[in-house]
């Protein structure tokens, strides 16, 4: 559990974006270790599987609440129009652009960004860059088309990088 605390905890976390959720599911994925101590017990896959189960456990938890407040995210703000052009990265993110922090600090950073993006944006981009699962990959789990997970993985980054230039962490 040690080894792999905090792995299980930070997935969870940039999934869900919320740390009192991802306790409870990094919590929920140890127990499930424990169910399966004898076949993980010295195994070199150990960190894999517990990846794959935060990963499946969040998803599932996040699909379970999202129906439930699905009436709020389908109501738009007033300003929205149908058919309104997307907002495009008016030029493309620099390598650069947190180069001069520390890694904690950067991991900080990006999981403050994070969190500021709505949650269909935020899935696919944590699990196209932090999970490394393909488009079709990602469209398979979270049973949305291909085209969507691209645009909301266009869009995530869009939105992201003006949260990252301010410093995203308030």
């Amino acid at each position: 559990m040690r080894a792999y605390q905090d792995m299980v905890f930070s997935t969870a976390s940039r999934l869900a974006g919320n740390d009192a959720q991802a306790e409870d599911i990094a919590q929920e994925v140890f127990m499930r270790a424990y169910e399966h101590f004898g076949q993980l017990q010295g195994s070199p896959t150990a960190g894999g599987w517990l990846k794959t189960v935060t990963t499946n456990l969040t998803l599932n938890y996040l699909s379970r609440y999202r129906k439930r407040w699905r009436l709020f995210s389908e109501l738009r703000p007033a300003t929205a129009e149908e058919g309104s052009p997307d907002p495009e990265l008016a030029f493309p993110q620099p390598d650069t652009l947190l180069a001069d922090l520390g890694e904690e600090q950067r991991r900080l950073q990006i999981d403050e960004a994070l969190r500021k993006l709505p949650e269909h944006q935020r899935l696919p981009l944590v699990l196209y860059h932090f999970e490394e699962l393909s488009y079709a990959e990602i469209s398979m789990k979270l049973h949305v088309s291909l085209a969507k997970i691209k645009t909301d993985i266009r869009r995530a980054r869009a939105a992201l990088l003006p949260l990252l230039q301010s410093g995203g962490i308030e």
